[in-house]
């Protein structure tokens, strides 16, 4: 029961554009009060089903697994990938907050010297340009970096150290939400709507 409420859906606006990911109570919370939709791709076509329609189909359709499933007393309801918005139609946050966590979504989770892919706890921000060099701390001189490299880089700029940056880094144009969920947590119905 704890993995299947730990499981992440996906919101459009009404734009069917990402603007959010939530967790299955705040998806059925929005289904059952009607300010959204569940979108079936199973069939491969996007049907969009109201809560009504929603049950139907899981009554109709039983999840092959209890992991895909939400059970009531009187029903075993599928769980929703993706939800669309009824009313809400603006579009995700220009503006994106400096902090760690949103250096660590714009860069992947990804060590940018090294280029491996790393769990949050095992990553630093790296100054490319050390502070004592006169380097700030901004969108364009902060990079991801995994302790091996940060450490080996030490206080020094990039070539000096023989390393070289994966990509350059500047300031990400919108809210990358959507990069905080590790590729391997992603739900395959989202690839659609994430493109």
């Amino acid at each position: 029961m704890n993995d299947t409420l730990s499981r992440r859906v996906l919101v459009l606006n009404r734009l069917w554009q990402a603007v959010n990911i939530v967790g299955v109570k705040r998806a059925l919370s929005l289904l059952m009060q009607e300010h959204a939709q569940v979108i079936d791709t199973s069939d491969g076509n996007f049907n969009i089903l109201d809560a009504g329609q929603w049950i139907d189909y899981s009554l109709a359709n039983p999840p092959r697994c209890d992991s895909e499933a939400i059970h009531t007393i009187r029903l075993r309801l599928r769980l929703p990938h993706v939800m669309l918005l009824r009313q809400y139609d603006k579009v995700p946050t220009k503006e994106v907050k400096f902090n760690r966590q949103n250096v660590f979504e714009r860069d992947g989770y990804e060590c940018q010297y090294c280029g491996g892919h790393f769990h949050e706890h095992d990553l630093n921000l790296d100054h490319i340009i050390p502070r004592d060099m006169g380097g700030r701390t901004t969108w364009e001189n902060i990079v991801t970096s995994c302790i091996k490299c940060n450490t080996r880089k030490a206080n020094r700029l990039p070539h000096q150290a023989g390393m070289h940056l994966k990509r350059k880094p500047d300031r990400p144009r919108y809210r990358p939400f959507v990069q905080s969920v590790p590729m391997d947590e992603r739900e395959d119905e989202w690839t659609s709507f994430l493109k």
